[in-house]
């Protein structure tokens, strides 16, 4: 009760003592019902209230089951891969909304309703585990900007929705002017709201509640990363080697069939994309190609690229640039960064003070106003948090920099930034099912070797 910080759970320990060890009071009155059928009810819901009691404590507290849902960590954690996540690894969270149905993130299915009640709300604590985050752990988190939520629309999120809405309705009302990141987003959040039928209901979850994502932590508190032509620094030097790292290519074929060498690559169905030079003829030479020939846009290893290179029939390849500024942290194309030519940027560090100016307020912002409850206000040009005039402000949590393996295809911390420590959840520690959605049940869909394999690196 004193780490949750509410005694007023002290009022159930009497009933707790006498249920398990006092039983002054007849809790099982039901057993001495002579009707057979009604002992049989009473029983399976014994069982099954007691069930859901251990699932709640031990889902809340011990384990949680998660399941790959995309391919951001693919080569690492493959999309059908079911883990194991334990939660005293980095010590176990006090829930936030500590009344809620266990194995139900936030919604019950087909009937589309709360799986949690709202209060009472804990506040963060968090009982010390048996590791620390280290760089390269691979750690699953509550999704940072997951707290506004459109229901009917939840992919790209809240905020990025807002900005693409405002800022292509302020171009197109003023196509010479480039708007101010406040104007975009006031006008976006608009927009969303009128857009109900697409968008749905505007809905605020609380931090253990939002969606869990799974990534590779590549900056811990206190350091400085940023990315040069696909190429990590990490305090000024390269990010070790990992072994699963993808990027997008474009190869170029003669009209070669690339699929058995895919196949043999293990190159998912939904990662190939393949563009035929009769129909995309002069999108390929846009990208610089021969348009007389069809071209193939994968994701691929330092290996598979070679293995590629050497294959017959493949004329080039080129790696996929990015060029767009405006959908990266923080929004706003202040600092003119790409997904693959990023920062520097530093990730914070708790009790860290940070000088306030114009350049680096909107890469921590959300962190003061958001993540960690203050008011903060600019006005002609002095800083005022919780109303108190200021130039610095110091930290109060450790963040993270969290990035997929498959860096072109993952929706990670360069798109929505810092994960704060009170969203990690855990640490997944073991694969215990595998299914390949390529294949069906008698064609290779249980992937037997992934069972049981280490998912923590």
């Amino acid at each position: 009760m004193a780490w949750v910080g509410n005694f007023g759970w002290l009022l159930l320990l009497p009933l707790i003592v006498d249920v398990y060890i006092t039983k002054y009071i007849p809790w099982t009155w039901w057993k001495k019902s002579k009707n057979k059928a009604f002992l049989a009810v009473m029983g399976w819901v014994d069982a099954i209230v007691f069930a859901l009691v251990a699932v709640y404590f031990i889902n809340t507290y011990l384990f949680q089951n998660y399941q790959i849902p995309t391919s951001s960590l693919e080569k690492t954690l493959l999309v059908g891969d079911f883990l194991f996540v334990s939660k005293a690894s980095y010590g176990p969270r006090v829930p936030n909304t500590p009344l809620s149905f266990p194995l139900v993130q936030h919604t019950f299915p087909v009937i589309n309703t709360k799986s949690y009640i709202e209060k009472p709300q804990w506040e963060y604590k968090r009982l010390k585990g048996f590791d620390t985050i280290e760089r390269n752990d691979i750690v699953v988190f509550n999704f940072p900007t997951g707290d506004t939520v459109a229901v009917n629309k939840q992919n790209p999120d809240y905020y990025s929705s807002c900005y693409s809405e405002g800022y292509m309705a302020l171009r197109y009302a003023n196509p010479n002017a480039e708007p101010a990141i406040e104007d975009i987003m006031a006008e976006g959040r608009k927009i969303v709201q009128a857009k109900n039928r697409e968008y749905g209901d505007i809905i605020f979850r609380p931090v253990d509640r939002r969606e869990n994502y799974v990534k590779r932590c590549v900056g811990i508190p206190g350091d400085r990363i940023e990315i040069k032509n696909n190429q990590m620094y990490i305090n000024g030097k390269k990010q070790e080697d990992i072994p699963g790292l993808q990027l997008n290519y474009f190869i170029q074929t003669d009209g070669t069939v690339l699929t058995k060498v895919l196949d043999k690559l293990n190159i998912s169905m939904e990662d190939r994309a393949w563009y035929d030079n009769t129909q995309y003829g002069d999108g390929i030479k846009n990208l610089g190609f021969d348009p007389n020939y069809p071209l193939y846009h994968l994701p691929l290893t330092h290996e598979a690229y070679n293995t590629l290179k050497n294959t017959a029939g493949v004329i080039s390849m080129k790696v996929e640039d990015s060029y767009d500024t405006h959908g990266v942290f923080p929004l706003g194309n202040k600092y003119g960064w790409t997904r693959d030519n990023y920062g520097p940027i530093y990730i914070p560090k708790k009790g860290a003070k940070l000088t306030l100016n114009e350049y680096n307020l909107p890469m921590y912002e959300r962190i003061i106003r958001t993540y960690e409850g203050n008011t903060l206000e600019v006005k002609n040009g002095k800083y005022y948090i919780n109303g108190q005039e200021t130039t610095t402000y110091q930290f109060k949590m450790d963040y993270y920099w969290m990035m997929g393996d498959n860096r072109h295809n993952s929706a990670d911390s360069r798109y929505w930034g810092f994960v704060p420590e009170d969203h990690v959840v855990g640490r997944p520690v073991l694969v215990w099912l595998s299914l390949n959605k390529d294949k069906g049940w008698f064609s290779g869909k249980i992937r037997f070797n992934r069972f049981f394999k280490d998912a923590s690196k």
